[in-house]
């Protein structure tokens, strides 16, 4: 079945020829000749397409490039095939803004060039490997060529401003707090912001790399270290990129385990949020009362699973775990207890004149900026970005409830901070009527037997994390292992949109727009 049929009118009257194939009700796959490749970004977007993701992938002598549209719900994973010899294809960054950090890490990691490219400049590549080495190609050996000290990296060039009274500001990537490495570099006049640029990748990890020719359940593992905040979502991503690769569907019980997982997570990290928020404006109390709601939600998961942040608690085929009666009991009475305590505490938020001065109209991320940078979770869905992967392209536990998105469309600090709070009350209804369903259901297998994929199958897993939309591609290789896989964080489209949201704000609010935000470092420095 092919979706958009008037899309693909309109690309065969362009002579832009597509070869389809079903992946999953929501995804099908789409291969066009390279040539096309620019045009048929611009043809997406003025069909109103959003960009997604994009990466690449190597098979002996060509190269895979892949990039990811969504419109409605439905998803088409668009790939091109070039030569190693000839490493370049056009560029669809001239045509979409969230592309843009997507190529450059494409061209560091495979040195794969995009033609009329806006910003040539690297992007992973920092010193840690010479000019023409590319750390993602199949003949680069895993450890790399380690030098003794690897060099500083002085010589990227920032966006310069010029004029009376400005000046710039270097901050990081070292931090006073323990927060992950990144550099910002500002250029103010006197307290306002005249622009911002980012520079991460300070910690790449090599995590695309060294997934190569893992198992399964050692990839399930892999993808839960992607970020730290995030292990259920990155870990569900990945396994359902493998379990479609190979055909399997997962026990209804797991997947409602799944999702309770899930949107405590979700709830988790919500908290912290929202508590981190008060903190950067000096609101001491609702700092500490938001943190303590957070670490009573990580000792129960504790008590009741083994580990605060649920790492390795989602598995290729189901879950690791049961969430028992007298569990989703306990889970129950915490619901109960948190929706108390939020009662409680969120008017003396909502009616604090200091903090309504520092979040109201600060950090404005307008609407139309936010589509331009493909924004998501809750950053994209306070400014007006109406989508949620759980609702509008759902998957197994989400199909069987109805999924209450929370919309703001103001933009500011403090549309981020209410988007969180609702989205928390959504996500303590969802785990109810997930434990509900769970009740019902006899007990049975957490996990569905496996069944060895052929060489070259692949799978793309879309759920919705609590930062939005995460994009897993995985694809298999000969004996059951892993020849690819590439994690899309969201925060590699947020972080962009931060840069914008903070113009013609004042310095000093720099740290609260950017905690609004709480992008990962992690999750990008792959």
């Amino acid at each position: 079945m092919n979706f958009h049929s008037d899309f693909l009118t309109q690309l065969n009257e362009a002579d832009i020829f597509v070869k389809s194939e079903d992946i999953s009700p929501n995804l099908e796959l789409w291969q066009i000749d390279d040539k096309h490749w620019q045009r048929f970004a611009e043809l997406a977007a003025e069909k109103k397409f959003r960009w997604a993701a994009g990466f690449a992938e190597q098979s002996g002598e060509q190269f895979y490039i892949h990039a990811c549209f969504e419109k409605a719900g439905d998803y088409i994973l668009l790939r091109a095939t070039i030569n190693v010899s000839k490493a370049e294809i056009p560029s669809q960054a001239t045509v979409y803004a969230a592309a843009n950090r997507s190529e450059r890490h494409t061209h560091d990691m495979f040195g794969i060039q995009f033609l009329h490219h806006p910003d040539p400049r690297c992007w992973t590549r920092h010193k840690a490997w010479a000019k023409h080495d590319h750390p993602l190609r199949n003949d680069f050996p895993v450890q790399g060529f380690p030098v003794e000290i690897t060099p500083p990296d002085t010589d990227y060039h920032f966006i310069q401003s010029h004029g009376v009274g400005v000046y710039e500001i270097p901050v990081g990537p070292v931090h006073a707090g323990i927060i992950e490495p990144g550099h910002f570099r500002f250029q103010a006049v006197g307290e306002l912001i005249l622009n911002l640029e980012e520079r991460l990748g300070y910690v790449h990890k090599g995590t695309e790399k060294i997934a190569e020719g893992r198992t399964p359940e050692s990839l399930a593992k892999l993808a839960g270290r992607v970020s730290g905040d995030t292990c259920v979502s990155h870990a569900w991503a990945a396994c359902m990129a493998m379990e479609q690769a190979a055909n399997v569907e997962i026990p209804k019980r797991a997947a409602l385990i799944r999702g309770i997982f899930a949107e405590r997570e979700r709830i988790a990290n919500h908290l912290g949020d929202i508590g981190a928020i008060c903190n950067d404006v000096a609101f001491t109390f609702a700092f500490m009362q938001m943190m303590r709601l957070k670490e009573m939600g990580a000792r129960t998961n504790y008590e009741l699973f083994g580990h605060r942040s649920l790492m390795d608690k989602i598995v290729v085929g189901g879950v690791a775990l049961d969430v028992n009666e007298a569990a989703a009991k306990f889970i129950l009475t915490d619901i109960e207890q948190l929706r108390i305590e939020l009662a409680e505490i969120m008017p003396a938020l909502d009616l604090n004149s200091s903090l309504e001065d520092r979040i109201y109209t600060a950090g404005y991320l307008s609407p139309e900026t936010a589509a331009h940078f493909g924004a998501l979770g809750f950053v994209g869905r306070a400014s007006g970005q109406d989508f949620d992967v759980r609702r509008d392209a759902p998957y197994a536990p989400y199909d069987s409830v109805s999924v209450k998105v929370a919309l703001e469309d103001q933009g500011d600090i403090a549309s981020r901070f209410w988007v969180r709070y609702k989205e928390i009350n959504a996500s303590l209804k969802l785990i109810e009527q997930f434990i509900g369903q769970l009740n019902e259901l006899p007990e049975g297998d957490l996990v569905t037997n496996w069944q060895t994929p052929k060489a070259e199958s692949f799978g793309l897993g879309i759920v919705d994390g609590w930062r939005g939309e995460i994009i897993s591609y995985v694809r298999f290789g000969e004996n059951n292992t892993i020849a690819r896989f590439y994690p899309r964080d969201p925060s590699q489209l947020n972080w962009e949109a931060l840069e914008k949201a903070v113009l013609n704000n004042i310095v000093p609010d720099f740290p609260v727009c950017n905690k609004s935000f709480n992008c990962s470092y992690s999750g990008c420095d792959l």
